[in-house]
């Protein structure tokens, strides 16, 4: 769980656009892929396998909320210059270097969350957690042509609204280490019956 958490809460966030329902689409996945585990075969990487379940469970959360709210306002399209992933070591570890980067991810995460709902878990999946085209059309039961198409758009669409100097790595963007993760690996190896890892 903890090798995967991260990406998975990334792939439900970008999907539900919410933290908490992210959290919470997360640990009822785990469960679900506790359950059927004695299904899989193999036939995909267990990361596939997970963040597909991840995605399933988001999506039909996301359904339900839209019944619920009947009308979805439709977000600003904002987008962002192409970022290059910059090693931790590297960075600066004075305080106006870490209020700098803070600030930075929170534009960056602002800029994500206005995509449109299309295109967030595409770019999600293909730039920032890096899965192939494949994967990604695999994980969003999409045609791969489509991931292209949907990944070209937002980046065009980031790069439109981001200026030229951002240059920030999304390493840290939607960070997920520490005490959520340490929540939710507790949540769910209590709704499955286990020990805490």
């Amino acid at each position: 769980m903890r090798q995967h958490n991260r990406m998975l809460f990334r792939t439900a966030r970008a999907i539900l656009h919410d933290d908490a329902e992210a959290e919470d689409a997360l640990q009822d996945a785990y469960v679900l892929a506790y359950q059927a585990m004695g299904k899989f075969r193999g036939e995909a990487k267990v990361s596939t396998w997970l963040a597909r379940i991840v995605a399933n469970e988001a999506l039909q959360r996301l359904r339900k909320s839209k019944r619920r709210d009947t009308i979805v306002p439709i977000r600003s399209i904002d987008s962002l210059e192409e970022i290059n992933q910059i090693p931790e070591g590297s960075m600066s570890k004075g305080p106006e270097r870490s209020a700098e980067r803070a600030e930075m991810r929170k534009l960056l995460e602002k800029r994500i969350d206005a995509l449109p709902d299309a295109y967030r878990p595409v770019f999600m999946l293909r730039a920032v957690e890096e899965l192939s085209v494949e994967e990604t059309a695999d994980v969003l039961n999409i045609p791969a042509a489509t991931v292209r198409s949907r990944f070209f758009r937002a980046r065009s669409l980031l790069r439109e609204s981001l200026a030229a100097e951002v240059d920030l790595a999304y390493e840290d963007a939607f960070g997920f280490a520490g005490d959520r993760c340490d929540r939710i690996v507790a949540n769910v190896m209590a709704r499955i019956g286990g020990k805490h890892a």
